[in-house]
């Protein structure tokens, strides 16, 4: 599974010969940090919208940098493993860029995907996948369900038994 976690320069000859062989390359990204049946749901319709699915990971230092120093609860590399045991995810990279502009302008696929929780205007590489002639697509999350919700949860119920 972990054959799964490639490069950047990998993925560029991946996404290349996929493309000329007239495949639609799907990439997102995020921290996909204790993963959750909203990732689950997420990734397989992004799956959907193409033949080969790209998840783009912050490294820890990115993770902290965006969420604070508590941040992420999982390592990068166990991250990358836990997805690349998803049928639905093809290929896996961890990226320290703080948005994903960097590696969208390096890999151009075909589309893009963001998580119900943004909207057109907050997407900040919205004009980055518009310039290389990709589509941006914003697929609907799963109510409830996302790593903060699930860090709530556990302090609630675990948070006062430690002070008993």
């Amino acid at each position: 599974m972990l054959d799964k976690v490639k490069t950047r320069e990998e993925l560029k000859q991946i996404i290349r010969k996929a493309q000329s062989e007239g495949k639609k390359v799907v990439t997102t990204n995020g921290c996909f940090d204790v993963l959750h049946v909203g990732h689950l749901r997420y990734l397989q319709s992004a799956k959907q919208l193409g033949d080969i699915l790209i998840v783009a990971i912050n490294s820890d230092d990115s993770v902290r940098a965006i969420k604070g120093d508590k941040r992420p609860l999982v390592p990068e590399n166990e991250r990358a493993e836990l997805l690349a045991g998803l049928k639905c995810v093809d290929y896996i990279m961890i990226f320290s860029e703080l948005t994903p502009i960097e590696f969208l302008i390096e890999l151009q696929p075909n589309v893009h995907v963001k998580g119900g929780d943004y909207t057109t205007d907050r997407v900040i590489e919205r004009e980055t996948v518009e310039s290389i002639g990709a589509e941006l697509r914003l697929l609907p999350g799963a109510e409830g369900k996302s790593t903060t919700n699930l860090i709530e949860i556990i302090l609630e119920r675990y948070g006062q038994a430690n002070k008993k």
